[in-house]
């Protein structure tokens, strides 16, 4: 990676870590891009370089993340069942926390409070769904391009359903428990 990118990289941090901060105090809604770009102290226009929409900031490094965890997912063992290796592949997320525990549960109480951004995250589970499915279809002896099969597609829409499902009960606890025997519950749940 480039200086370039590398700064850029870091731009986009400070402006997601002053928005979020914003967000949290004041809610979703009621936070502008101009006062986002004032408080960063660059021009609305620069801003509007880094992310063009709100949802955006909160959501930009989940696209990233999905890539994290189809990498997790292609590296598990090839024997392995599709439910142990997503569960295996999506703990990676739980290995580099992005917030303190106060920050997500006000991120999480965010997302459940805010249509746009729900809306948004949708958004981003189906791109998780195109990185993901493949992997799971080859893990089912499904040919990967060839004629749908809503197997996979059910499989990893079913995972995400339980991480989000975890993670929402984990949040209202006031970050009590674990995410991982949450997420357990949930697929045992899903699985019966």
């Amino acid at each position: 990676m480039g200086l370039r990118e590398r700064t850029r990289q870091a731009v986009q941090s400070d402006i997601a870590a002053a928005a979020m901060r914003l967000f949290l105090d004041h809610g979703f809604d009621a936070v502008t891009m101009d006062q986002i770009a004032t408080e960063v102290g660059i021009s609305r226009r620069s801003l509007f370089r880094y992310f063009a929409t709100k949802e955006d900031i909160v959501l930009g490094d989940l696209a990233e993340r999905g890539r994290i965890v189809q990498a997790a997912l292609a590296a598990r063992p090839e024997g392995e069942g599709p439910w142990e290796a997503l569960r295996a592949a999506l703990v990676v997320l739980t290995e580099q926390p992005a917030y303190t525990v106060e920050t997500a549960i006000g991120i999480s109480h965010m997302f459940h409070s805010t249509p746009s951004l729900r809306a948004r995250h949708v958004e981003k589970q189906l791109q998780w769904m195109e990185l993901l499915v493949p992997h799971i279809e080859t893990r089912l002896g499904i040919e990967p391009g060839g004629a749908p099969d809503p197997r996979a597609q059910a499989l990893v829409a079913s995972a995400l359903a339980c991480l989000d499902a975890a993670v929402e009960a984990w949040a209202r606890r006031g970050g009590e428990g674990d995410v991982e025997i949450l997420y357990d519950q949930a697929v045992a749940a899903v699985r019966a």
